[in-house]
């Protein structure tokens, strides 16, 4: 039998959207097919198992997610810029129901392995685009080579997404943490004003911690 590639990614498709609106407990082969519009029997025929199935949407999703929102990275030009970003990033995936779909994938990853590998999978996606960015900014400031820019991805990526999480409960509280980001991005950028001795000196302190 052939089923064409369309067919697959129509499932890939219903089932961030049935995640999403439904939640995970009612992601099924039944419900993701109806959603999809097609046979429950393709479900199988294309993923095997449901499970592997939300892996493939997890991963999938993050790339389509991270396609769409290249462009906007590889233009910033520095920290407060890459700040301004990731709000309209947030408001943009919020809207389109990604920030639902990113709390529905860790709810589930506890009790699902394939879609916690996937999830992380996803995750680890979003932080080589961040890394890429911090890396680029860094390398123009004084920080460029004290600064482990693998690191700090990973804590930018894994504090924007308790702020996608966090926002849901405490709107007010989630937009200061953005504001302190946005002053923390303008001392860093004060930092690249200095001239060559206090430049000097500020490496030697640095380089003490």
């Amino acid at each position: 039998m052939t089923v064409s590639r369309s067919t697959r990614d129509k499932l890939l498709d219903a089932t961030l959207r049935v995640l999403a609106e439904q939640g995970i407990a009612k992601t099924s082969a039944r419900t993701v097919a109806a959603s999809a519009g097609v046979n429950q029997a393709l479900v199988f025929y294309h993923f095997g198992t449901v499970e592997e199935m939300l892996a493939a949407a997890c991963e999938q999703g993050a790339r389509q997610r991270i396609e769409a929102h290249r462009g906007a990275l590889s233009e910033v030009a520095t920290l407060s810029d890459l700040v301004d970003v990731a709000r309209r990033i947030h408001e943009e995936e919020r809207a389109a129901g990604y920030v639902a779909l990113l709390g529905q994938l860790l709810a589930g990853a506890a009790s699902h392995p394939a879609l916690a590998a996937a999830t992380a999978s996803g995750l680890r996606l979003w932080v080589a685009e961040v890394e890429t960015v911090l890396t680029r900014l860094l390398a123009a400031t004084v920080l460029g080579d004290l600064v482990d820019a693998p690191g700090l991805a990973r804590a930018v990526s894994a504090s924007f997404v308790g702020l996608e999480l966090y926002e849901g409960v405490d709107p007010e509280a989630a937009q200061q943490a953005f504001g302190a980001l946005d002053r923390l991005a303008a001392v860093v950028a004060l930092l690249s004003d200095l001239g060559p001795l206090e430049t000097r000196a500020l490496r030697r302190k640095l380089r003490q911690v």
